[in-house]
């Protein structure tokens, strides 16, 4: 009964964490939007594709993340900073190209897409979900002995993993349907307001990144006096 509980709060715990950051529902009319030269047939494949991709990214970031930071000697607020930049860079693109963001990146039909760029990395699957699951990930139990506790929050964790994926999927292979409920207003209100939330995303991870990094006087010391 106790393993079931602590697979059921690691379930939980990573599920509860990456879908705010992830963010399927709000990324759905982006997807749409940008696949909107695809043909319909192509986007349940397109879609599968990028929850596969994005499992696999967050997958290798929540078990083996910490330890490829630590090989290269890179640290978690560097990660985010970086990643933060990638992550506003895209939304203010969107934000402000809007309706002819395909046609000034991508002139002339389109019959192929690459799932991975941009549609997997960075609008599902950003430096910020990375990040946070890499931070899940450097939380596991440090002692190997107790082999049982490790493999029960990897279960739960590998649980939450997949339910991330299929939530992930089920958006984007129904974002037409998402987008014909909302109209066309409602879509043109949802995309500007998804780009938005992305570019504020990407500069909560810089400012994350940079109170890691800087020390608290620091920003004290710039604060203007009342």
């Amino acid at each position: 009964m106790n393993n079931f509980a602590e697979i059921v709060n690691a379930f939980l715990l990573v599920y509860a964490a990456l879908f705010p950051v992830v963010n399927p529902v709000g990324g759905a009319p982006i997807f749409l939007r940008l696949t909107n030269r695809i043909p319909k047939a192509r986007l349940p494949s397109l879609a599968r594709g990028v929850a596969i991709n994005s499992f696999v990214l967050l997958l290798c970031s929540l078990f083996i993340g910490s330890h490829v930071l630590v090989f290269f000697g890179i640290t978690l607020p560097v990660v985010r900073i970086a990643g933060g930049l990638v992550v506003a860079a895209f939304g203010w693109q969107l934000l402000h190209q809007g309706d002819d963001i395909e046609e000034r990146e991508h002139p002339g039909p389109r019959s192929t897409v690459d799932a991975f760029y941009p549609l997997t990395m960075p609008l599902t699957v950003g430096p910020g979900s990375i990040s946070v699951a890499i931070t899940l990930g450097s939380q596991r139990p440090a002692s190997e002995a107790d082999l049982t506790q490790l493999a029960v929050l990897g279960g739960g964790a590998l649980a939450g993993l997949l339910a991330i994926a299929a939530t992930i999927y089920v958006c984007y292979r129904f974002a037409g349907d998402i987008v014909s409920v909302l109209g066309e207003r409602g879509t043109s209100v949802m995309m500007r307001l998804s780009a938005f939330l992305l570019f504020c995303i990407g500069i909560q991870i810089i400012w994350s990144g940079l109170r890691s990094l800087v020390p608290p006087t620091t920003f004290a010391s710039l604060a203007l006096p009342l």
